[in-house]
């Protein structure tokens, strides 16, 4: 995308929610989201703060539209959401709000959980999430979340009850607190047929916790995530990363992952977005963006994951996430898995190297997480997946190359990702971006929603969607 004249787009204006022309301005490496309401006026974002350049990471890719969807195109993006006809993307994952109960209040929420939540949806509401979505993606991977999914007593019964409908990968987003304190309750979720753990893990500090969960939390992450791997339970460390709070936690939170294999599967950065519960309106300040956050991944792990490992996805927007998959070797060496994209490029966006031949962009990448989310029992699922396809990484010529069945064991036990997801708010929501995501929630009344769409609240913190049917 040439940025050299402002290129044209459209947001919402934070203050009424309503549907605004907007323009993506560049100023050296910076760019900025300016968009213009006809009541409110004129207001400016940061949204990416390179290298890598905008330009350069940026990519279009041909549309895969949902093949079902639930709403007319009537009143104008987002407040059509349910998916309508003009959404660009079928769904990768789809979340479902299993209860708004919590039992932390978090400072900084998305979902603003636990303050008076509503009655837990009964099962027979989540058979019909679960007909819905059938009819709807097919079978796509799904996200118990909430508030706290854990506070119900019934959590395997609803994982148990999607498995016999025919969906194959369950992740549960979790702070982990009754993981920590029942050393029994990873098993239970494995048996009804959890795939892996999301885990809330915002750094390796007490402070840190104090700070953004409202009370020190570290003991009780390390013993979840120690109880999970009891369970056989594959862990994602999920970080919200808050200027001022945790960014220099990045390196140390990805060391401590990599000396956790085989369980803990990677780290999944999550840049602040201000909807839910948040302090304030965000100033630029306030803002972390994907490039930074890309070159301080490189620099505080001393360039162990190198910048140029990251790479956009090829089913969200190229603007909305970055991935990099990786080995560590018998020598503690840490292996890009796919090669390296040429220095400031998006690369190549492909997930896997199998392709899955005639698969939609979303498809793919179900099969992906999956994959690389989950712990696997035995490397036949590795070799089936992919084959040849997935060669050893390029080695100084003095070390031997590894035999490929060695190296497709090493990837089943040792392999991990590092991701991250820039999710949008009310100041810096680019519709563009929210036509091409893939990850969708079930809305109470049977729509599917975008996740930005369906969390974004006003300055004043009122929902467009969230507690409406």
């Amino acid at each position: 995308m040439d940025l050299s004249e402002p290129t044209a787009t459209e947001s919402v204006c934070p203050e009424c929610l309503r549907t605004v022309p907007a323009r993506r301005v560049a100023k050296g490496d910076d760019v900025y989201l300016v968009k213009t309401c006809p009541q409110h006026g004129e207001s400016k974002t940061i949204i990416w703060r390179g290298p890598p350049r905008f330009d350069a990471w940026y990519q279009t890719k041909p549309a895969s539209r949902p093949t079902v969807t639930q709403t007319e195109r009537r009143n104008g993006c987002p407040r059509d959401c349910g998916l309508c006809p003009e959404h660009r993307q079928g769904s990768c994952c789809v979340l479902l709000e299993i209860s708004q109960r919590c039992d932390l209040c978090c400072p900084l929420c998305f979902a603003s959980s636990g303050t008076s939540p509503a009655a837990d949806p009964a099962l027979d509401e989540i058979e019909s999430w679960y007909r819905l979505l059938l009819e709807s993606t097919g079978t796509c991977n799904i996200q118990l979340s909430g508030g706290e999914p854990t506070m119900r007593d019934d959590l395997p019964e609803i994982i148990a009850l999607g498995r016999r409908m025919g969906f194959s990968f369950f992740q549960l987003n979790t702070n982990g607190l009754r993981l920590a304190s029942d050393p029994a309750y990873g098993a239970l979720l494995k048996q009804a047929g959890l795939s892996t753990v999301f885990l809330q893990f915002d750094g390796l500090s007490d402070e840190t916790y104090t700070t953004l969960r409202g009370r020190p939390l570290l003991a009780e992450k390390k013993q979840a995530i120690a109880n999970c791997a009891a369970a056989r339970l594959g862990v994602v460390l999920v970080p919200t990363l808050v200027p001022g709070v945790n960014i220099h936690e990045i390196g140390p939170i990805i060391e401590y992952a990599i000396g956790r294999l085989p369980h803990v599967r990677g780290v999944h950065f999550q840049p602040v977005s201000y909807f839910g519960r948040y302090p304030r309106t965000p100033l630029d300040r306030d803002r972390y963006t994907l490039p930074e956050l890309m070159r301080a991944v490189e620099s505080q792990t001393r360039g162990v994951i190198p910048l140029e490992s990251l790479r956009a996805s090829g089913c969200e927007h190229s603007l909305c996430s970055f991935h990099g998959n990786y080995v560590l070797m018998p020598d503690d060496s840490v292996r890009p898995l796919g090669g390296v994209r040429s220095p400031g490029g998006a690369g190549s966006s492909g997930q896997c190297s199998c392709r899955q031949q005639g698969a939609t962009p979303a498809e793919r990448k179900r099969s992906v997480v999956a994959r690389r989310w989950s712990p696997s029992d035995s490397g036949a699922a590795a070799k089936a997946c992919c084959g040849a396809a997935e060669q050893p990484p390029a080695q100084p010529p003095e070390q031997p190359v590894p035999d490929l069945d060695d190296f497709l064991d090493r990837i089943r036990d040792f392999s991990f990702s590092i991701t991250a997801m820039a999710f949008q708010d009310a100041w810096n929501l680019d519709l563009e971006r929210l036509h091409d995501c893939c990850l969708h929630v079930v809305k109470p009344g049977g729509k599917i929603v975008p996740f930005c769409s369906y969390n974004i609240t006003d300055r004043a913190g009122c929902p467009l969607h969230r507690d409406a049917t």
